[in-house]
């Protein structure tokens, strides 16, 4: 279906529709060899509570978006790769049913469908495309993806030192390593992790201390690995006695080479670098 859709006509009215949906605001999605393979509407676990969103399956990227008008209007366009997206079957709530969780590098979050049937035939056609794309560009699936954010409704004091109650004037925070609430305490301290983001990312205590750790065994991996190769190194005696300059009997007349314009003039092959 995808081969046959491809560059089509009916296909490219179809992406270009996409496209109007999200006009100046959304990046261009008429790529080469690029399909619609389907729509639909997604109920997305946001921070603070479930929200409806757009979704857009393509032969090589997932698409969603904001509900401004269906069919008309979409905005806060998220485009992922996906090579990058690993899906997991969810066990339902007693809010929410058919969930799933799509898992990326850089962010992970669940999502729902209306019924165990639509369920079933997103998370079908999402997992044979990326079958596809890997076959076809020979990469390997991720296998390091982001936490998912605890939704701020599941707790209401701070997950790590489980004292802080949270109020109007005591926020939450999300740690961008494991995904829990946490209170500002728990969460003052920073730590660059470039697979998310080139600035450095909010996170708890505890995951500060784990990636400190890691950080600090990764320095000393590096420092032995630079010990073992100096230390493997030959050496080499500059002095030995083939390239000694002393003949082992001081009597021997020391072999005579040609000076001056007669070395030049010579048919001997002085260099092997100079040809």
């Amino acid at each position: 279906m995808v081969d046959n859709l491809a560059n089509s006509e009916i296909n490219l009215q179809r992406i270009a529709a996409v496209e109007n949906c999200f006009g100046a605001s959304g990046q261009p999605l008429a790529v080469s060899e690029r399909v619609l393979v389907g729509e639909g509407i997604l109920t997305k676990e946001c921070r603070k509570k479930p929200k409806p969103r757009i979704f857009f399956l393509f032969n090589d990227i997932l698409v969603y978006g904001t509900i401004v008008i269906n069919k008309r209007k979409y905005n806060s366009q998220h485009i992922i790769p996906l090579e990058d997206i690993t899906l997991e079957v969810l066990p339902d709530t007693n809010q929410v049913k058919n969930r799933w969780m799509i898992k990326t590098s850089k962010k992970s979050f669940v999502v729902s469908a209306a019924s165990l049937t639509e369920r079933k035939e997103w998370i079908g056609h999402i997992e044979e495309c990326v079958r596809q794309l890997l076959e076809k560009t020979g990469r390997q699936p991720t296998v390091n993806h982001a936490a998912p954010w605890i939704p701020d409704r599941a707790t209401d004091i701070c997950m790590r030192c489980t004292q802080t109650k949270f109020s109007t004037l005591t926020r939450r925070h999300h740690c961008r390593k494991c995904g829990f609430v946490v209170c500002g305490v728990c969460s003052k301290h920073r730590f660059l992790m470039p697979q998310l983001s080139p600035k450095p990312l909010r996170v708890c205590s505890l995951c500060y201390k784990e990636l400190l750790a890691e950080k600090e065994e990764e320095a000393e991996k590096e420092k032995r690995k630079s010990e073992i190769f100096h230390l493997e190194r030959p050496v080499y005696d500059l002095s030995s006695e083939e390239d000694s300059d002393k003949s082992d009997d001081d009597s021997e007349k020391p072999e005579q080479f040609p000076m001056g314009n007669e070395f030049y003039s010579s048919d001997v092959s002085w260099s092997a670098f100079h040809r």
